[in-house]
Protein backbone atom coordinates (compact mmCIF):
# COMPACT_ATOMS: atom_id res chain seq x y z
CA UNK A 1 0.00 0.00 0.00
CA UNK A 2 1.17 3.51 -0.60
CA UNK A 3 -0.07 7.26 -0.11
CA UNK A 4 -2.62 5.76 2.47
CA UNK A 5 -4.92 8.55 4.36
CA UNK A 6 -5.58 6.58 7.55
CA UNK A 7 -8.09 7.10 10.82
CA UNK A 8 -8.09 4.62 13.63
CA UNK A 9 -10.57 3.82 15.87
CA UNK A 10 -10.21 1.55 18.73
CA UNK A 11 -12.81 -1.09 19.81
CA UNK A 12 -11.07 -2.05 22.76
CA UNK A 13 -13.70 -3.47 25.65
CA UNK A 14 -12.51 -3.30 29.48
CA UNK A 15 -14.85 -4.31 32.66
CA UNK A 16 -12.19 -2.58 34.56
CA UNK A 17 -12.84 1.21 33.88
CA UNK A 18 -15.82 2.82 32.62
CA UNK A 19 -15.13 5.78 30.46
CA UNK A 20 -15.25 8.42 33.64
CA UNK A 21 -17.39 11.30 32.02
CA UNK A 22 -17.39 14.16 34.99
CA UNK A 23 -19.73 16.77 32.88
CA UNK A 24 -21.15 19.82 34.60
CA UNK A 25 -23.83 19.48 32.64
CA UNK A 26 -27.71 18.34 32.95
CA UNK A 27 -27.51 16.04 30.42
CA UNK A 28 -25.00 13.22 31.13
CA UNK A 29 -26.22 10.11 29.49
CA UNK A 30 -23.61 7.94 28.54
CA UNK A 31 -23.95 6.36 24.96
CA UNK A 32 -21.59 2.89 25.25
CA UNK A 33 -22.28 -0.06 23.61
CA UNK A 34 -19.28 -3.04 24.25
CA UNK A 35 -18.03 -5.00 21.35
CA UNK A 36 -17.00 -8.71 21.74
CA UNK A 37 -13.24 -9.29 21.06
CA UNK A 38 -13.10 -13.08 19.90
CA UNK A 39 -9.82 -14.71 18.81
CA UNK A 40 -8.92 -15.01 15.03
CA UNK A 41 -5.81 -14.09 14.15
CA UNK A 42 -4.31 -13.34 11.10
CA UNK A 43 -0.37 -12.22 9.28
CA UNK A 44 0.64 -8.65 9.78
CA UNK A 45 0.79 -6.74 7.12
CA UNK A 46 2.57 -2.96 6.08
CA UNK A 47 0.80 0.35 5.78
CA UNK A 48 2.03 3.74 5.46
CA UNK A 49 3.13 6.54 7.58
CA UNK A 50 0.10 7.74 9.59
CA UNK A 51 -1.79 11.15 9.46
CA UNK A 52 -3.92 10.70 12.50
CA UNK A 53 -5.71 8.57 14.19
CA UNK A 54 -9.02 8.20 16.75
CA UNK A 55 -9.17 5.73 19.41
CA UNK A 56 -12.77 5.42 20.68
CA UNK A 57 -12.89 3.48 24.25
CA UNK A 58 -15.96 1.58 24.24
CA UNK A 59 -16.52 0.13 28.15
CA UNK A 60 -19.71 -0.81 30.27
CA UNK A 61 -21.00 1.98 32.45
CA UNK A 62 -23.55 0.82 34.23
CA UNK A 63 -23.86 4.04 37.03
CA UNK A 64 -21.63 7.65 36.53
CA UNK A 65 -22.14 11.02 38.88
CA UNK A 66 -22.92 14.58 37.18
CA UNK A 67 -22.63 17.72 39.02
CA UNK A 68 -24.16 20.42 37.47
CA UNK A 69 -22.82 24.40 37.07
CA UNK A 70 -25.42 26.02 35.06
CA UNK A 71 -25.88 29.64 33.96
CA UNK A 72 -28.47 30.34 35.93
CA UNK A 73 -27.77 29.26 39.09
CA UNK A 74 -24.46 29.39 41.36
CA UNK A 75 -24.37 26.27 43.36
CA UNK A 76 -23.90 22.85 42.60
CA UNK A 77 -26.42 19.68 42.28
CA UNK A 78 -25.41 15.98 42.20
CA UNK A 79 -27.24 13.19 40.60
CA UNK A 80 -26.25 9.98 42.34
CA UNK A 81 -26.67 6.94 39.99
CA UNK A 82 -27.64 8.56 36.86
CA UNK A 83 -28.47 4.97 34.57
CA UNK A 84 -27.14 4.62 31.26
CA UNK A 85 -29.78 5.17 28.83
CA UNK A 86 -31.65 7.63 31.34
CA UNK A 87 -32.14 11.21 31.06
CA UNK A 88 -31.81 13.74 33.98
CA UNK A 89 -35.03 15.50 33.36
CA UNK A 90 -37.46 13.18 34.80
CA UNK A 91 -37.90 14.74 38.65
CA UNK A 92 -37.76 18.39 36.89
CA UNK A 93 -34.22 19.42 38.38
CA UNK A 94 -32.42 19.51 35.22
CA UNK A 95 -34.43 21.05 32.42
CA UNK A 96 -32.50 24.19 32.25
CA UNK A 97 -31.05 24.68 28.82
CA UNK A 98 -27.95 23.02 28.47
CA UNK A 99 -26.39 23.81 24.88
CA UNK A 100 -25.02 20.39 23.95
CA UNK A 101 -22.00 19.57 21.76
CA UNK A 102 -23.12 17.82 18.36
CA UNK A 103 -22.50 14.74 18.33
CA UNK A 104 -22.85 13.55 15.19
CA UNK A 105 -19.74 15.71 13.85
CA UNK A 106 -16.46 13.88 12.96
CA UNK A 107 -13.55 14.46 15.37
CA UNK A 108 -10.98 16.60 13.71
CA UNK A 109 -8.00 17.67 14.89
CA UNK A 110 -7.69 20.68 17.30
CA UNK A 111 -11.42 21.29 17.33
CA UNK A 112 -11.56 21.73 20.96
CA UNK A 113 -13.77 18.37 21.54
CA UNK A 114 -12.66 14.87 20.87
CA UNK A 115 -9.93 15.87 18.69
CA UNK A 116 -8.02 18.36 20.96
CA UNK A 117 -6.79 21.42 20.80
CA UNK A 118 -8.29 25.19 22.04
CA UNK A 119 -11.11 26.64 20.36
CA UNK A 120 -12.31 30.05 21.74
CA UNK A 121 -14.62 30.76 18.84
CA UNK A 122 -13.73 34.69 19.20
CA UNK A 123 -15.62 35.27 22.43
CA UNK A 124 -13.66 38.21 24.34
CA UNK A 125 -13.82 36.55 27.33
CA UNK A 126 -12.05 33.09 26.11
CA UNK A 127 -8.46 33.98 26.86
CA UNK A 128 -9.08 34.71 30.66
CA UNK A 129 -11.19 31.42 30.76
CA UNK A 130 -8.70 29.45 29.44
CA UNK A 131 -5.81 31.33 31.78
CA UNK A 132 -7.60 30.19 34.81
CA UNK A 133 -8.23 26.80 33.51
CA UNK A 134 -4.68 26.36 33.53
CA UNK A 135 -4.26 28.03 36.92
CA UNK A 136 -6.94 25.83 38.49
CA UNK A 137 -4.35 23.05 37.13
CA UNK A 138 -1.45 23.48 39.04
CA UNK A 139 -3.45 22.49 41.87
CA UNK A 140 -3.47 19.19 40.13
CA UNK A 141 -0.83 16.67 39.57
CA UNK A 142 1.56 16.63 37.03
CA UNK A 143 0.16 14.52 35.03
CA UNK A 144 -2.89 15.53 34.21
CA UNK A 145 -3.22 17.53 31.72
CA UNK A 146 -5.54 19.59 29.64
CA UNK A 147 -6.66 17.89 26.08
CA UNK A 148 -9.52 20.05 25.21
CA UNK A 149 -10.69 23.45 25.94
CA UNK A 150 -13.67 25.44 24.30
CA UNK A 151 -16.08 28.15 24.95
CA UNK A 152 -19.31 29.20 22.86
CA UNK A 153 -20.85 32.96 22.01
CA UNK A 154 -23.76 31.66 24.31
CA UNK A 155 -21.24 31.14 27.41
CA UNK A 156 -20.51 27.65 27.49
CA UNK A 157 -16.80 26.15 28.60
CA UNK A 158 -15.88 22.75 27.67
CA UNK A 159 -13.30 21.02 28.82
CA UNK A 160 -11.69 17.82 28.47
CA UNK A 161 -8.85 16.67 31.24
CA UNK A 162 -5.97 13.80 30.00
CA UNK A 163 -4.67 11.69 32.65
CA UNK A 164 -0.93 10.62 31.34
CA UNK A 165 -0.70 7.38 33.72
CA UNK A 166 -4.34 6.02 33.22
CA UNK A 167 -4.17 3.03 30.96
CA UNK A 168 -7.02 5.17 28.81
CA UNK A 169 -6.19 8.63 29.57
CA UNK A 170 -9.13 9.23 32.06
CA UNK A 171 -8.97 10.86 35.18
CA UNK A 172 -11.05 9.39 38.18
CA UNK A 173 -14.52 10.81 38.58
CA UNK A 174 -13.29 12.49 41.86
CA UNK A 175 -10.00 14.23 39.87
CA UNK A 176 -12.73 15.55 37.62
CA UNK A 177 -15.23 16.56 40.21
CA UNK A 178 -12.07 18.26 42.16
CA UNK A 179 -11.08 20.45 39.09
CA UNK A 180 -14.31 21.49 38.31
CA UNK A 181 -15.20 22.43 41.51
CA UNK A 182 -11.87 24.53 41.95
CA UNK A 183 -12.32 25.97 38.31
CA UNK A 184 -15.91 26.61 38.74
CA UNK A 185 -15.07 28.98 42.23
CA UNK A 186 -12.32 30.62 40.01
CA UNK A 187 -14.54 31.75 37.50
CA UNK A 188 -16.99 32.87 40.03
CA UNK A 189 -14.53 35.32 41.55
CA UNK A 190 -13.03 36.15 38.21
CA UNK A 191 -16.91 36.96 37.21
CA UNK A 192 -17.39 39.11 40.77
CA UNK A 193 -14.50 41.28 39.42
CA UNK A 194 -15.91 41.69 36.13
CA UNK A 195 -13.19 40.03 34.11
CA UNK A 196 -15.18 37.75 32.65
CA UNK A 197 -19.43 37.23 32.52
CA UNK A 198 -20.60 35.98 35.79
CA UNK A 199 -22.72 33.26 34.12
CA UNK A 200 -21.24 31.15 32.56
CA UNK A 201 -21.99 27.35 31.92
CA UNK A 202 -19.14 24.67 32.54
CA UNK A 203 -18.64 21.01 31.24
CA UNK A 204 -15.65 18.80 32.60
CA UNK A 205 -15.11 15.55 31.50
CA UNK A 206 -12.61 13.36 30.29
CA UNK A 207 -10.82 13.00 26.35
CA UNK A 208 -14.79 11.44 25.72
CA UNK A 209 -15.91 8.19 23.09
CA UNK A 210 -13.52 9.32 20.38
CA UNK A 211 -10.04 10.92 20.99
CA UNK A 212 -7.80 11.84 18.28
CA UNK A 213 -4.51 11.04 19.10
CA UNK A 214 -1.19 12.58 18.57
CA UNK A 215 1.43 10.47 16.13
CA UNK A 216 4.26 9.60 16.03
CA UNK A 217 3.87 11.18 19.94
CA UNK A 218 0.79 8.27 21.08
CA UNK A 219 1.50 5.41 19.18
CA UNK A 220 3.60 3.99 21.83
CA UNK A 221 1.17 5.22 24.60
CA UNK A 222 -1.87 3.57 22.86
CA UNK A 223 -0.27 0.34 20.98
CA UNK A 224 -1.81 -2.40 23.00
CA UNK A 225 -5.26 -1.50 22.12
CA UNK A 226 -7.52 -2.81 18.92
CA UNK A 227 -8.18 -0.31 16.57
CA UNK A 228 -10.76 -0.01 13.61
CA UNK A 229 -8.24 1.48 11.01
CA UNK A 230 -10.39 3.04 8.09
CA UNK A 231 -7.66 3.91 5.21
CA UNK A 232 -7.33 4.87 1.50
CA UNK A 233 -5.89 2.16 -0.46
CA UNK A 234 -3.84 3.40 -3.82
CA UNK A 235 -3.89 1.61 -6.40
CA UNK A 236 -2.79 2.26 -9.41
CA UNK A 237 -5.28 5.14 -10.95
CA UNK A 238 -7.82 3.73 -8.45
CA UNK A 239 -8.30 4.75 -4.58
CA UNK A 240 -10.32 2.30 -2.70
CA UNK A 241 -11.45 2.42 0.91
CA UNK A 242 -10.98 -0.07 3.25
CA UNK A 243 -11.33 -0.45 7.19
CA UNK A 244 -10.38 -3.22 9.47
CA UNK A 245 -9.71 -3.69 13.18
CA UNK A 246 -5.86 -4.08 13.92
CA UNK A 247 -3.14 -4.01 16.37
CA UNK A 248 0.04 -2.29 16.23
CA UNK A 249 2.83 -4.65 15.62
CA UNK A 250 5.98 -2.27 14.71
CA UNK A 251 6.53 1.25 14.38
CA UNK A 252 9.38 2.11 11.48
CA UNK A 253 11.12 5.31 10.60
CA UNK A 254 8.58 6.10 7.88
CA UNK A 255 6.57 3.05 8.14
CA UNK A 256 3.91 1.04 10.53
CA UNK A 257 3.40 -2.66 10.32
CA UNK A 258 -0.17 -3.89 11.81
CA UNK A 259 -1.71 -7.67 12.33
CA UNK A 260 -5.28 -7.97 12.46
CA UNK A 261 -6.42 -7.75 15.89
CA UNK A 262 -8.61 -11.09 17.38
CA UNK A 263 -12.25 -9.65 16.86
CA UNK A 264 -15.30 -11.50 15.42
CA UNK A 265 -15.49 -9.29 12.18
CA UNK A 266 -11.65 -10.49 10.92
CA UNK A 267 -13.38 -13.70 11.09
CA UNK A 268 -16.90 -13.24 9.21
CA UNK A 269 -16.77 -9.61 7.23
CA UNK A 270 -20.37 -10.02 7.29
CA UNK A 271 -20.43 -9.06 11.42
CA UNK A 272 -19.10 -5.68 10.64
Amino acid sequence: MSNSRIIFRSVLRSSRRPSLAFAASSLSSARFSPLPLPTALNPPFELKSISSFTSSFTRRLSHNTASVHNKNENHQQEEEELHFFGTAEDDGEFTDEWEEEDETVEPKVGDGGDGGGVVLQGVPWGESALSIAHEALKLFSDDIKLYAFKTTPRGYIYVRLDKLSDEYGCPSMEELQSYSQEYKKRLDEAGQRREIPDDLALQVSSPGAERILKVPDDLDRFKDMAMRVCYIEDAGSNYTEKSGVFLLDLVEEENCVWKLAEVKENRDPNSK
